[in-house]
């Protein structure tokens, strides 16, 4: 990215970087390129903030709801800037405006429960719930509010406060986010920085910050939670998934292919938890690589701002390039393409929805993720050998189940290595619920009460049931 003469608010630095639209690829506004010798000031005011912050639950809740006000009262001003640096539809946008609302209502009402532990001394002990400190979040591109919300909805509803660092390809809506925000929280409970690396390494290691919470790729997880570990920071990782659907010999394809297609190809594919591997029985096979590459051939792709658009662009240029380069090599691998697989001839980052039939096992789109608009159908024998493909990855974030039995379906679901199995839908969350991967998809746990309670430490008091001389 271009190092550009400022428009917007600089850092201290007076830095800023060019912030490029992926419907033309073309740079449309800046950001401040804010460096890693200014963490310092701002962790500090953090930490400072924090003492007024933590020590009222109740004013707490109150400015979380005044924000959650706030925040859909923007939503006319946020969205479409969210779509000019992200892509996705404009529908999208307010969608995603509207769950981080929702997550603040959501979080604003929960309140840790203290408790006594009898032991059969003469001693009360009660366990009661300390915050940690100033909170690191580092959010990544597909979905900036929503994850950002994520993690700034329970650490600050714990008494916390956070500096929130979002990802350089879509940092303008989150920084207006921020200003939206700031009518309602105290200064310095939540901090916006942005810039480029190395101010995500500095911030995840600061000595300052007790907290990093992570939303991307598993090697940048690993950078992440190893910076922290200097100053025994506690993380909570959330590193990405290969999901796989698992058609099963009941299953009625027509009536399931509108919601698998989508499924997997929502956001352009740039889902952590899309459908994004494909097993289907061999005697369905043709009818479900046709059902779905007939959802690909007839959808509108085209710039977000468009009201007949349903897929945007991919993101941004590097992760273009990287799903063009694993669809050329599962075409060089024997792979068909039944539609699209290929770049669409015109400006941005645009590429057209490609469903891929006979593609190897081992071919890296399916197994590794491809984080676009392109869906691996594969056929098996047996369902035990599409549950042993479906569980050979090192991914384990979730998984589904397709078919009309549902007790066998959540007996196949039973099955499925990951954090979160679901069953003729997929990807559908519930601010309530845990949300968690296994193996490398993660480390810790986000959602409902586990998420406010990851932004806890217990403390113990300890009490003499009858005073002693």
């Amino acid at each position: 990215m271009p190092t550009r003469q400022p428009r917007r608010a600089p850092g201290i630095s007076g830095r800023c970087f060019a912030v490029l639209d992926p419907a033309t690829g073309e740079a449309f506004d800046d950001a401040p390129d804010q460096q890693p010798d200014e963490l310092d000031a701002v962790v500090d005011r953090a930490h400072e903030a924090w003492r007024g912050w933590r020590a009222d639950r109740v004013a707490r809740a109150t400015a979380l709801l005044a924000a959650a006000d706030a925040v859909e009262a923007a939503g006319a001003e946020l969205a479409p800037l969210l779509t000019r640096e992200q892509g996705k539809p404009l529908a999208e946008s307010y969608a995603e405006i509207a769950r981080t609302a929702a997550r603040l209502r959501y979080f604003a009402e929960l309140e840790p429960g203290s408790r006594p532990v009898t032991d059969g001394r003469p001693v009360r002990s009660e366990i009661r719930w300390r915050p940690l400190g100033p909170v690191a979040a580092i959010v990544p591109w597909n979905f900036p509010l929503q994850l950002a919300s994520a993690k700034f909805a329970p650490a600050l509803a714990a008494g916390n406060t956070m500096v929130l660092k979002p990802s350089p390809f879509t940092p303008l809506a989150t920084r207006l986010l921020g200003s939206v925000l700031s009518t309602a929280l105290p200064e310095g409970v939540l901090t916006i920085v942005t810039g480029r690396e190395p101010l995500g390494a500095r911030l995840a290691s600061h000595p300052g910050i007790r907290h990093v919470t992570f939303t991307g790729s598993i090697p940048t997880g690993r950078a992440v939670a190893a910076g922290a570990a200097a100053s025994l920071s506690r993380v909570t990782l959330e590193l990405g998934g290969n999901d796989a659907a698992v058609l099963l010999e009941d299953v009625d394809v027509e009536r399931i292919a509108d919601r698998l297609f989508w499924a997997a190809f929502r956001n352009c594919g740039q889902v952590c938890m899309a459908v994004k591997r494909v097993y289907a029985p061999v005697r369905l096979y043709s009818q479900v690589v046709e059902a779905l590459a007939q959802r690909a051939k007839s959808v509108v792709v085209g710039p977000g701002l468009d009201p007949d658009s349903r897929l945007g662009p991919v993101s941004n240029a590097p992760q273009l390039a990287r799903v063009e380069r694993y669809t050329a090599q599962a075409l060089a691998d024997g792979a068909r393409a039944v539609t699209g697989g290929h770049r669409l001839d015109r400006p941005g980052y645009f590429f057209a929805p490609t469903i891929l039939a006979d593609v190897p096992p081992d071919s890296p789109v399916v197994t590794e993720e491809q984080f676009g608009p392109v869906l691996p159908v594969l056929p098996y024998g047996s369902l035990d050998e599409a549950i042993e493909a479906a569980n050979d990855t090192g991914f384990g974030l979730g998984g589904s189940v397709w078919g009309t039995d549902l007790d066998r379906a959540e007996a196949v679901a039973d099955r499925l290595e990951c954090g979160t199995a679901w069953i003729n839908h997929h990807a559908e969350l519930s601010l309530a619920q845990p949300f968690a991967g296994i193996k490398e998809s993660g480390v810790g746990v986000a959602g409902g009460p586990w998420g406010l309670y990851g932004n806890l430490r217990p403390f113990v008091v300890h009490r003499p049931e009858e005073a002693r001389p």
